[in-house]
């Protein structure tokens, strides 16, 4: 017994010692998107405040850090979905309103103050804790939705790193809390025996994913771009526009002339920044009008629709005899794709075969 209390010991140390370096890492370094690492620093400083119980029970002897250290935990899930809203969306600030996500924090503290952890207190307290985690994890995976589809239909390189790293952290966080539910049954059967064990692994799943934390910062740094959250999905905007869209239905077919011709002549799409907003400065149809065109009437996403002419442009300079010299990388750069992985991606959707194998294919 007395190993694994040191193990347990030993990892919670070294856990609140990476997240400590990881949170000033945080707040120090230069970036547009100093709101979310902020948020991000502040979530993981108030996470190592929750496990220092891993390797000291010293807060015991101090009533009011003990529960303020209780109460911080009411405060994780609220600063993980700030922490998700700053992220997904590059003009996202904090306003007054924001306060509330801290009432739990504020009423478990008070709570405690005058019950001094009564076994009617603590029950409540883990009740509660449970609810505010269902309905937090429920509504960060609904922005993430969200995010996903008005990024589909508004940028031409839908850049799933955000959206990746979002619900990858979302999901590590049910895996790591569904131990915590199992270490709290145990401890509340005859199981608990048990308990030691589940510390070990919930030291080591979060040991595990602090070390994943970290190598995403160094690995992709270009994490936190955003979009702006005023951008709302198609469906919305159809369903609260009906009247509008259908006295605008002729002028439909005159605005799908323009953006072809512009498509074909122009060639924005070799822009690999190219935007919605972008394409209808070029077309000088409204963003509105353009992005129901393409992503209702067409029925395709922005995304999908650009990459469309880029992957024909591609498939015709992996065919031309001339071009054999050109590598495949040089390729997708001059087509208007940024990266490797996205160029793959979209090429074998379209042909169900990498751009090597096609090439190979018609040669």
């Amino acid at each position: 017994m007395e190993i694994k209390i040191e193990i347990i010991e030993t990892i919670g140390k070294i856990v609140v010692f990476i997240m400590t370096l990881f949170s000033v890492f945080l707040f120090t370094v230069t970036t547009k998107n100093k709101l979310s690492n902020k948020l991000f620093g502040i979530y993981l400083l108030v996470i190592a405040f929750d496990l220092i119980g891993l390797f000291t029970n010293k807060t015991l002897e101090y009533p009011n850090i003990q529960n303020l250290k209780m109460a911080s935990s009411l405060l994780q899930m609220p600063l993980f979905y700030l922490y998700v809203l700053a992220a997904c969306y590059n003009n996202f600030k904090i306003r007054k309103k924001h306060i509330i996500h801290g009432l739990l924090f504020i009423i478990f503290l008070f709570i405690f103050k005058i019950t001094s952890f009564s076994d009617q207190s603590l029950l409540f307290y883990e009740i509660i804790g449970e609810l505010q985690f269902i309905a937090y994890t429920v509504v960060i995976f609904i922005i993430l939705k969200k995010y996903k589809t008005v990024y589909l239909e508004n940028y031409s390189n839908a850049n799933y790193a955000i959206y990746k790293w979002l619900f990858q952290i979302t999901i590590f966080s049910c895996i790591a809390h569904s131990f915590v539910l199992i270490r709290w049954y145990l401890s509340n059967s005859i199981f608990q025996e048990y308990v030691l064990n589940i510390n070990i692994i919930i030291s080591l799943s979060v040991l595990s994913i602090t070390i994943f934390f970290v190598l995403k910062a160094l690995y992709q740094p270009e994490l936190f771009t955003g979009i702006n959250m005023h951008l709302k999905p198609v469906k919305f905007i159809l369903e609260n526009n009906t009247t509008k869209i259908i006295q605008k239905g002729n002028s439909e077919n005159q605005h799908l002339k323009k953006l072809t011709s512009l498509m074909k002549k122009e060639k924005p799409y070799l822009d690999f920044e190219l935007t919605l907003q972008k394409l209808a400065i070029q077309t000088d149809i409204p963003e509105r009008e353009l992005s129901i065109l393409i992503n209702h009437h067409l029925n395709k996403h922005f995304f999908d629709f650009i990459n469309e002419y880029r992957i024909n442009d591609a498939k015709t300079l992996l065919k031309a005899p001339t071009k054999k010299e050109l590598t495949v990388l040089e390729i997708l750069y001059e087509v208007g794709f940024s990266s490797k992985s996205s160029f793959y991606t979209a090429f074998k959707k379209a042909t169900n075969q990498t751009p090597s194998a096609y090439r190979k294919s018609i040669s």
